[in-house]
């Protein structure tokens, strides 16, 4: 049996199956945390404002404190905002990614392998997954964040775009299709790289927990691999998704390099590690949502097999 494949001798799930629970427990924890991701872009997105006179305090202020800011000046229902797309995204992205994630570690090493799957070929796989679903949901993900990075707007003032349907139509009328895939080459560098941390992380740390006398696949190794699935990614997705954020956010940036480097020259390279609490809540709670409801939700859809 793989390491990571626990429904593989106890039953079969089909391919449907899989994108099917991927993309629920996706939703469900999307729903649950979209909150702090609204409050994670706004920061990222806030520069560092300074007046002749003197620095001019930023108006977010941390995580709870730019959720507390933002559900003040402009609502509750302004903290889901971008949940449209953000479901969209995460039935194909969620869907796509981890769904294909065993079959593709399957096709890496092999029909006939026994025994624990290297760290290498899980990385590779999560790699591959990740490239892929994003490279088809990147419209989704542009929208996400432009719906997002709209704050209060001054009386008067009309709304960019009415809804998440409208954003799409709007983009496409203004400014062209491939607008759509704007921001493509950092995004798929970015969930590439994420998808990978974040499912041959989990994938490694219940390998690890399970050999921990005492310890079965139940909810709490669940929580324990989820925990260090999303501090994982966060360590090694905090950089890319400040560049991400910042080039889909404003449009002066040439590419992501110029980005980068400009990033580094003005904020220092402590900018780029800029909201890690609230990443790591974001992604650390996603992560523990999104892992424990996959693990309930395939075994509504995996058909007992006599082992």
């Amino acid at each position: 049996m793989g390491g990571g494949d626990h429904g593989g001798a106890k039953g079969e799930i089909s391919y449907a199956g899989r994108f099917a629970s991927s993309a629920i427990a996706a939703c469900f924890a999307e729903v649950c945390t979209i909150p702090l991701d609204t409050a994670k872009v706004r920061l990222q997105l806030q520069k560092t404002a300074v007046s002749r006179d003197s620095v001019v305090l930023p108006k977010y202020r941390g995580m709870l404190g730019t959720v507390a800011t933002i559900a003040r000046e402009e609502g509750l229902a302004a903290l889901w905002k971008g949940v449209v797309p953000g479901l969209h995204r995460q039935c194909l992205f969620g869907g796509l990614r981890i769904g294909l994630y065993e079959p593709v570690k399957n096709l890496y090493v092999g029909e006939n392998f026994v025994g624990d799957v290297p760290l290498s070929k899980k990385i590779l796989a999560g790699l591959t997954t990740g490239a892929l679903a994003i490279s088809i949901a990147n419209p989704t993900d542009l929208v996400k964040v432009r719906l997002q990075a709209e704050g209060k707007l001054p009386p008067g003032v009309p709304r960019r775009y009415s809804g998440a349907l409208n954003a799409y139509s709007t983009i496409v009328k203004q400014e062209g299709v491939r607008a759509l895939w704007t921001g493509i080459g950092p995004n798929v560098a970015r969930n590439a790289i994420i998808n990978a941390a974040e499912l041959a992380s989990y994938d490694q740390v219940k390998q690890t927990i399970l050999k921990i006398p005492g310890f079965t696949d139940n909810v709490v190794t669940h929580l324990f691999s989820g925990l260090g699935a999303g501090f994982i990614a966060v360590c090694v997705g905090s950089p890319v998704d400040v560049v991400k954020s910042r080039m889909m956010g404003d449009p002066s940036y040439k590419s992501t390099v110029d980005c980068f480097v400009k990033t580094l020259k003005n904020d220092g390279p402590l900018a780029f590690y800029k909201g890690f609490i609230p990443n790591f809540g974001r992604l650390g709670s996603w992560n523990v949502i999104m892992f424990l409801t996959l693990e309930q939700v395939k075994k509504l859809f995996t058909k007992e097999t006599p082992a």
